[in-house]
């Protein structure tokens, strides 16, 4: 049976507006040693798939340093101390990345992203109805072009390598694994 890992030592090592770097050193319940492992604590995250009335899905397109190269996404981003949820939080980065806008919006589920390393969670929520209500309002770090494809579409840019964030590809799972929490367009247009 596993047992627990007990933490003997916690340091910040980087601070950042982003993320900090920890290094919390654990003994292992199993030998007794000390392990130090190396970890990003950061807000929580949160994005969101914008269906419109005709099922399309509003995407982005923006520029990711990570991989040096623009990526294919759902807009999202981290759950800022004023935002009152996560659901608010996604609902903001709609606005301000895309300009679109819904009084239609529901939990689709929330994952930990990569918890070898990051202690946070990723919140993944559906907008029905969105309409165009503003322009962006993007922040100096971001340059994002809004596209919108039918959502029929998606498993095949999926397929072809053009959606490639695991984030974006889990919302996807989650909007065809919870029937209960969309009518019935998102399944007939596949």
């Amino acid at each position: 049976m596993l047992r627990e890992w007990k933490s003997i030592r916690k340091a910040r090592l980087q601070h950042s507006r982003v993320f900090d770097l920890m290094c919390e050193t654990y003994l292992s319940p199993r030998t007794g040693e000390p392990h130090p492992f190396y970890l990003l604590e950061t807000a929580d995250w949160t994005n969101i798939i914008p269906l419109t009335p005709a099922n399309d899905v509003v995407l982005i397109r923006q520029f990711r340093a990570g991989i040096r190269a623009f990526t294919l996404e759902i807009p999202g981003g981290m759950v800022d101390p004023a935002d009152a949820s996560p659901m608010e939080a996604a609902r903001r980065e709609m606005r301000e990345e895309t300009g679109y806008d819904s009084e239609h919006i529901v939990l689709l589920g929330s994952v930990h992203p990569n918890p070898a390393i990051l202690n946070n969670r990723c919140s993944t929520f559906l907008a029905t109805d969105v309409h165009r209500t503003a322009n962006q309002q993007l922040d100096s770090g971001e340059d994002i072009e809004v596209e919108s494809v039918p959502l029929r579409q998606i498993p095949e840019l999926i397929r072809r390598g053009k959606i490639t964030h695991g984030l974006v590809l889990n919302a996807f799972q989650w909007l065809w694994s919870t029937p209960t929490k969309l009518d019935n367009r998102a399944y007939k247009s596949l």
